[in-house]
């Protein structure tokens, strides 16, 4: 669903470009992108990858880091967010939707009791970020399955998560645009425990002539 929004985007600037160049059939220079790790690390190399093919004098530059880009300080030319920022003269597009669930690896839930209720979950070793650093509320997954529930294996990166989880290490919140990469991990209690979050594309204001 990213990648035809993405792909609108990509036509909307060739034709700007174009437009300010006289006709020039691709965009060249270079473009830094700032986008969680999540999506830097599972959703823009398949669309950056489509652009940087169509136009091959533009340089593509990714920067996943965990923590929100500061575009007026030119950290990124664009980025990717999961809040709309409240501050500054931005341009923001909600991009698309997306799902996340809890999720354990198969040989991890094959070995352990069934679950069949949520509240089980504060029995087994929850995979999630580390408290102090999750800099936006929409990443406080764990709020969602109880107050109480603490990660007893924490990272400030998805990718880290994700793979703690895809070695067993207990249960935590996936994407489910991630799953596709980790057949071993599935879905626990997807019809208990359903989140739903956004992610937007922020532009300086005076970038958009």
């Amino acid at each position: 669903r990213l990648l035809d929004h993405a792909e609108k985007m990509e036509l909307a600037a060739i034709s700007a470009e174009e437009q300010a160049s006289g006709g020039s059939d691709t965009l060249s220079g270079t473009i830094r992108i700032g986008a969680p790790d999540g999506c830097a690390n599972y959703l823009l190399p398949q669309i950056c990858r489509r652009i940087s093919a169509d136009n091959p004098d533009l340089d593509i530059q990714i920067v996943a880091l965990p923590r929100v880009l500061n575009l007026s300080k030119r950290e990124a030319d664009i980025a990717i967010t999961v809040s709309p920022p409240k501050a500054g003269r931005m341009l923001v597009q909600r991009i698309t939707d997306y799902a996340l669930h809890l999720c354990g690896s198969r040989d991890y839930l094959e070995q352990s009791e069934k679950i069949e209720r949520l509240d089980q979950i504060m029995d087994h070793p929850i995979v999630g970020y580390i408290p102090d650093l999750i800099f936006d509320k929409e990443l406080d997954y764990l709020s969602e399955i109880s107050k109480k529930a603490t990660p007893k294996i924490a990272s400030n990166s998805v990718s880290v998560q994700t793979n703690l989880l895809n070695h067993g290490a207990g249960i935590g919140i996936v994407h489910d645009f991630v799953l596709k990469e980790f057949p071993n991990l599935q879905k626990v209690l997807p019809d208990q425990l359903s989140l739903k979050r956004s992610f937007y594309l922020v532009r300086h204001e005076a970038d958009i002539r």
